[in-house]
């Protein structure tokens, strides 16, 4: 057992550039002891996902800001490899939000034991975890689709928008993904079955949106928000219904203009065609009643191989920053992970 437990810490706050790589460092502390009822965890996997950006700055949000000369927050499959606690044992699988490093203590209050038979250990942070339960439930809940509706959603080729547009077509709609380039759009149409595709970094992207959607959209799963909003606002069918996942595409915390649109033309288009615009964060009680459903569904569609995800996987804890970093960018291709140790 290693002596050391490496983690990367916040230890300052972005600039007016936005969250760079110098904002993290990479620090060695001592092996974390387990006290009574305490069981020791060995990080095996770790999520990067793009609400860790908002956690970077000192302010408010939907979540309290990540403390600086601390493990960045982040959510983690782990192994029980030591444990004082009853109710785990040595090789206990669980899912932990004890962040970037490699081991943790808990007093097993946030953990939930995963069953390693019934799927792969890193799905519980992807398809089967938080970001598959968000498009599942959120979908569900305020995109309520039909059979025979368009429902389109952005950042498609993640781990929220892959299950948005596949649990989409399980209800007879049709599923329109917009993702960034052609071999993430070919993705999602030639490997998840999706209808049509829009690349919006194409000159023609509000073209191509317009042919994909010949009858209008009637659901729009948003994700990024900004220039792709814009484009498919004039496209939106009276009454349809826009579940706002993410504004990915905007650092609402960063200094300076953002791009968002006209907010008359919102307005407007909201008034006439009596849209209906819900945000909504993972954890919404409305939400967290669905999530039986969702692990009952969405697993069983995943093991019956009905249901197809694609992970984006980056070795080591020490390259975690420049992974995040790329979110941001379209660079990870899939739900981003790092494996930090060996299953």
């Amino acid at each position: 057992m290693s002596i050391v437990n490496r983690q990367i810490l916040l230890t300052s706050r972005p600039g007016p550039e936005g969250p760079q790589a110098a904002n993290f460092t990479l620090h060695e502390a001592p092996m974390p002891q387990p006290g009574a009822r305490e069981v020791l965890l060995q990080t095996l996997w770790l999520s990067l996902d793009p609400y860790m950006r908002a956690r970077m700055y000192d302010g408010g949000n939907y979540a309290q800001s990540s403390p600086l000369d601390v493990p960045m927050v982040g959510s983690t499959v782990a192994r029980v490899i030591e444990s004082n606690h009853p109710e785990f044992a040595v090789g206990d699988v669980v899912e932990s939000g004890h962040g970037w490093q490699e081991y943790a203590v808990s007093d097993g209050s946030d953990l939930r034991r995963i069953d390693p038979e019934l799927a792969p250990l890193s799905t519980a942070l992807g398809v089967l975890g938080m970001p598959g339960q968000t498009g599942y439930t959120a979908l569900m809940r305020h995109g309520r689709p039909q059979p025979g509706e368009t429902v389109v959603v952005s950042a498609a080729s993640g781990a929220v928008g892959t299950v948005v547009g596949q649990t989409a077509k399980m209800t007879g709609a049709r599923a329109v993904g917009i993702a960034g380039g052609p071999e993430k759009c070919r993705f999602l149409i030639e490997e998840l079955g999706f209808d049509a595709a829009a690349d919006h970094r194409a000159a023609d992207f509000a073209g191509q949106l317009a042919q994909a959607c010949p009858q209008g959209i009637d659901v729009y799963f948003d994700n990024v928000g900004g220039p792709v909003f814009e484009t498919v606002l004039p496209l939106l069918n009276p009454k349809a219904r826009i579940p706002v996942c993410g504004t990915v595409s905007v650092d609402r915390n960063r200094p300076g203009p953002t791009s968002g649109g006209s907010m008359q033309e919102l307005l407007a288009a909201t008034l006439v065609k009596q849209l209906r615009i819900t945000g909504f964060i993972f954890n919404d009680d409305d939400l967290m009643a669905l999530v039986p459903e969702f692990r009952d569904r969405v697993g069983g569609w995943v093991r019956e191989g009905k249901l197809r995800y694609r992970e984006d996987i980056v070795e080591g804890l020490e390259n975690a920053p420049e992974a995040f970093l790329g979110l941001f960018s379209g660079r990870n291709f899939g739900k981003l992970l790092v494996r930090v140790a060996p299953e």
